[in-house]
């Protein structure tokens, strides 16, 4: 889709162009300018109907087609304007700016530290079935590798508000300011400054391995760590929730999609890689491996033998 049409965005009848002329024309007219606005027809007059098909008010397209065309455009959607009696919206895309720059690191001053995965309903949800699916038990200990500031293990209190406060948790970061604030958070839990790949003498077993955006880390060998989390890290009807990012943080926003260095699209080759291995890790040793999630891509280990329980959902 490389051609870019010298198309009129203000003509009203602009929306009910097909889909592959209107990509490249917004494309073109973001390049040109910081924002761009359009018509369309208004999609809350076409629910039921797929993109494309013809509606009431012309041709329809949800607001989740509108979204996905912001973000693929590298854009935030303003909010839409109602026009000629509410048949018609106005649209306006804004280009997105400011990637999140990791190189500064993931302490709580950085731009990182901004970045609350609780707030994204996708990963809330998917996050607590799959602590629900491994379900430690009361008094079970817990191991979260990469804990960084120990957002995420608010999850735990979601997933089993009735026993959270009963869990032992451990958490594992190699930025001990990141666990300064993670203590603040969980006062009750223990956190340990040290390496995934060598994880200290005398942790012990777990109930529940929990380890979020730190296996496609530099220098984690994914292999190695999976080894040992098995072997010496998890107790016999223990499980792990690992995730997989699939996404970036930019301008406020998360953009979907796995992205490689130098690539201006993403790429999913390498997740997609790094989620088969440790799912066939996991299912050649005995586990019942679930594959969920959207913006993180989640792998969820339990033993074969272990029955999922039934509510999963928040």
């Amino acid at each position: 889709m490389n051609a870019e049409p010298d198309l009129d965005l203000s003509h009203p009848d602009f929306g009910g162009q097909p889909l592959a002329l209107l990509l490249p024309a917004l494309r073109a007219a973001l390049r040109a300018a910081d924002e761009v606005s359009f018509i369309v027809p208004n999609p809350d007059l076409g629910l039921g109907l797929y993109a494309g098909e013809s509606g009431p008010v012309g041709l329809h397209r949800s607001w989740a087609v509108w979204t996905d065309v912001a973000d693929l455009l590298d854009a935030h959607l303003l909010t839409p304007r109602l026009l000629s009696g509410g048949t018609q919206v106005r649209l306006t895309l804004r280009r997105r700016s400011g990637a999140l720059d990791t190189a500064q690191g993931y302490g709580p001053d950085s731009e990182f530290a901004r970045a609350d995965k609780l707030e994204d309903p996708a990963f809330l949800l998917s996050l607590v079935e799959a602590l629900r699916r491994v379900a430690p038990p009361p008094g079970g200990r817990v191991l979260a590798l990469g804990v960084n500031a120990g957002r995420e293990l608010d999850a735990l209190a979601l997933a089993f508000p009735e026993r959270a406060s009963s869990l032992e948790v451990v958490g594992v970061d190699l930025d001990a300011s990141a666990l300064a604030l993670a203590q603040r958070r969980q006062r009750a839990a223990t956190f340990l400054t040290a390496d995934v790949n060598a994880l200290p003498a005398g942790l012990g077993r777990f109930d529940l391995v929990l380890a979020l955006s730190v296996l496609q880390s530099p220098g984690v060998d994914l292999d190695r760590v999976l080894r040992s989390l098995h072997r010496e890290h998890l107790t016999p009807g223990g499980g792990l929730v690992l995730g997989f990012p699939n996404a970036r943080y930019r301008g406020g926003e998360l953009s979907y999609g796995a992205r490689l260095r130098n690539f201006a699209r993403p790429d999913l080759s390498l997740l997609f890689a790094d989620v088969a291995q440790s799912r066939r890790y996991l299912h050649k040793h005995g586990f019942k491996v679930f594959v969920t999630g959207k913006y993180e891509v989640l792998v969820t280990a339990i033993p074969a033998a272990a029955r999922t329980p039934g509510d999963l959902e928040l």
